[in-house]
């Protein structure tokens, strides 16, 4: 585990075993551009010593407050995040992410590329489920990296604006 340069930043973003060093990297220069931390949890389809993984995130992969675990249960451990400051992110998310008012000190979880999120996850979160609207029923899913940026944009809203 990477320990983090920066004192503890306010939102997270979590993504659990990436499978693309493309998103991975361009996630974490969009982290590093609002001094986000970002939580990888293993296994990842790749390494991190990848040249995609720093090409993606240009010269600012050095500068990514990265934190790694060996798996969620480690993640939940060593963190214990609040539920309620738990955000997850499905296609299928019962709730649009416009809706809720998100903590300062946020966790935007996101799953893999193929799969998403487990469900061993998911269970008993269903009202923290959350999705970005897509208006065209031709487009099945979208690219998580830009999924993450429009997600943590509209997260940091009201931090932003004020």
């Amino acid at each position: 585990m990477r320990t983090p340069r920066v004192a503890d930043p306010c939102m997270k973003v979590v993504l659990v075993t990436p499978e693309i060093p493309f998103n991975t990297g361009a996630i974490g220069r969009t982290c590093v551009a609002l001094n986000m931390e970002l939580i990888l949890i293993k296994p990842y389809g790749f390494s991190l010593d990848e040249k995609s993984v720093r090409r993606a995130g240009t010269d600012y992969w050095k500068h990514v407050t990265l934190c790694e675990y060996d798996t969620w249960e480690a993640f939940v451990a060593a963190r214990q995040p609040a539920r309620d400051h738990m955000y997850f992110f499905e296609e299928h998310g019962a709730q649009s992410i416009y809706e809720p008012e998100f903590q300062k000190d946020a966790y935007l979880v996101f799953g893999c590329e193929s799969a998403g999120l487990p469900r061993s996850i998911l269970d008993g979160m269903d009202d923290r489920v959350f999705h970005l609207p897509m208006l065209n029923p031709k487009v099945r899913s979208l690219n998580l990296a830009n999924v993450a940026t429009a997600v943590v944009y509209q997260a940091m809203r009201t931090q932003l604006s004020g």
